[in-house]
């Protein structure tokens, strides 16, 4: 059975970081593509990042770009999403997500889903 853990979500002043983590379990990462998509509360799921199977192609919403970044080390089986600079928009239940495919940024894209960490940007 698939499984998706996100981690590594909290609490965090505008201006600093974190970073998520998507651990996978049942299966082994290397030939799906992995999303990070996040929800605000009012707000439909949006797209933040998503990179390739092999690590070689990665995209990010504009809304993010230059501030976070995405990784894998499939020998971990585990997804990074770095998220610098954040700002109180950024504040929403972010999920990683898996798809024996290509990069989406289309929730409907994936069936494969964690269960959501909270990250919270707040002064």
């Amino acid at each position: 059975q698939l499984q998706l853990v996100e981690s590594g979500g909290g609490l965090v002043q505008p201006g600093g970081s974190l970073r998520l983590s998507c651990a996978a379990s049942g299966f082994t990462l290397d030939y799906y593509a992995i999303g990070w998509f996040r929800q605000a509360p009012g707000k439909e799921r949006e797209g933040v990042s998503c990179i390739s199977s092999s690590g070689d192609s990665t995209n990010y919403a504009d809304s993010v770009k230059g501030r976070f970044t995405i990784s894998r080390d499939n020998a971990k089986n585990t997804v990074y999403l770095q998220m610098n600079s954040l700002k109180p928009e950024d504040t929403a239940v972010y999920y990683c997500a898996a798809e024996r495919s290509w990069c989406s940024d289309r929730a409907t894209d994936f069936g494969s889903w964690g269960q959501g960490t909270q990250v919270t940007v707040s002064s």
